[in-house]
């Protein structure tokens, strides 16, 4: 890891400061040629305000990345927002009281919206949840996800966990699948899709049943109602309301806004200008230097090897002589190298005794960026060969430009990788 912190005096600095090291992660990232989103992140158990993740995208990445094809807003999944408005079509409120109907050993979304004849998302899904807070019910359509770190968020917990079925039943006298927000005994929070349905069945907290016509606000009251559902596919962009696209992102970078968590546990103080104690304001920024250079990697490659760019290539220039047993070529070479090296130019002088062939491969699986070729007609005609590694392109120059023209070659390569 390459990390950082940062110490300043007040909210305001220390946001100023966090907009700089935001950016400059940005260059950094722009600079290595990697095609990457910033995206809104959890703090988790760092803490803080607030943060940001470096998503390189790629289709092998660990994480979902979210983000809007219209503005710039990106986040991860357990980040992303979702619109508070209802997506649910919202049915026609009953005019009475809730019905218990028998629902025989049918306990799952779609088992019971089948049976029942009415669309997932008319369900009110209720799920239990133990927490540092207590117990917690958290309400919403049945056609979506809870985000678990959206509820221990809006709690303010330091933990919250699925309860287990033995909890289920202490809480709702029923097994896990029958739980429902009418007549039960724990706090509970609705998700803005439950504003949707103004009428619809839920778990009955007793086995093997389910009530209808359960009109929220009515029949139950929440304690509040909030985002507490995990973004889908079709969403719109909070921001805007652009169409949201989804993608896999491979983390290499974070940034945060720490506050004064981390101050007030060490005493962390200054002395203002009235001779006060006041708390220093934190942040703390890293990058995964190992993880950056295998998501360059996975975005930049193709059957044959590596295709780096010039900026993070472990060398700029391969000289590769295919024979070793030429004297005067092998000496042509390594003067080239030189000459190369003289200009600030890594290179990597490929001196071993092996067929050309293995050569070859070898140099595009390592992927430098451009190869210098000394075959033995080329010399003895005066002439090297130059091989772009990722356009695949080669073309052939005369040995006493051969520097001038790779040195061009990589500045016009930094230029495409310019912050």
């Amino acid at each position: 890891m390459k990390d950082a912190y940062s110490f300043d005096v007040d909210e305001e600095s220390a946001a100023l400061t966090y907009r700089k090291m935001y950016d400059a992660y940005c260059r950094i990232f722009r600079r290595m040629g990697l095609e990457f989103r910033a995206v809104e992140a959890d703090t988790g158990a760092i803490g803080g305000s607030s943060s940001h993740e470096f998503m390189v995208i790629a289709d092998s990445g660990e994480d979902a990345v979210v983000s809007c094809e219209r503005c710039e807003y990106s986040a991860n999944v357990e980040k992303a927002e979702c619109p508070p408005e209802g997506s649910e079509r919202p049915s026609s409120p009953s005019p009475g009281s809730p019905r218990k109907v028998s629902t025989p050993g049918k306990r799952t979304i779609d088992e019971v919206s089948s049976f029942l004849g009415i669309a997932p998302g008319l369900l009110l899904k209720t799920l239990l949840f133990e927490t540092d807070k207590g117990d917690v019910a958290v309400v919403l359509s049945g056609s979506h996800e809870v985000n678990e770190t959206k509820v221990k968020n809006h709690l303010g917990a330091d933990w919250v966990k699925l309860a287990g079925e033995e909890r289920v039943r202490e809480l709702t006298g029923a097994p896990s699948g029958y739980a429902g927000p009418v007549g039960l005994s724990v706090r509970v929070l609705a998700d803005h899709t439950v504003r949707g349905i103004a009428s619809g069945a839920t778990g009955a907290n007793e086995k093997d049943a389910h009530l209808v016509d359960v009109v929220p606000g009515r029949d139950f009251l929440p304690e509040a109602y909030a985002d507490l559902r995990l973004v889908e596919e079709g969403d719109r962009c909070p921001r805007c309301s652009g169409p949201l696209r989804f993608s896999r992102g491979i983390e290499v970078g974070h940034v945060f806004r720490l506050g004064t968590k981390y101050s007030k546990s060490l005493s962390a103080t200054y002395l203002d200008a009235g001779g006060k104690e006041q708390m220093i304001v934190m942040g703390c920024y890293g990058i995964g230097v190992g993880r950056t250079a295998a998501a360059a990697i996975e975005q930049h490659h193709d059957p044959d090897g590596i295709q780096w760019p010039v900026s993070i290539a472990p060398f700029e220039v391969c000289v590769l002589p295919v024979t070793m047993k030429n004297a005067a070529l092998v000496k042509e070479a390594e003067r080239v190298a030189e000459d190369l090296t003289g200009k600030g130019i890594e290179v990597l002088f490929d001196d071993r005794d092996e067929r050309p062939g293995i050569k070859f491969k070898d140099a595009d699986l390592v992927g430098i960026p451009l190869r210098v070729t000394f075959g033995e007609k080329n010399y003895e005609a005066g002439y090297a060969e130059i091989r772009d590694r990722k356009k695949g392109e080669t073309v052939r120059v005369g040995i006493s430009a051969i520097a001038d023209r790779a040195c061009a070659e990589l500045d016009l390569k930094r230029k495409e990788c310019a912050p």
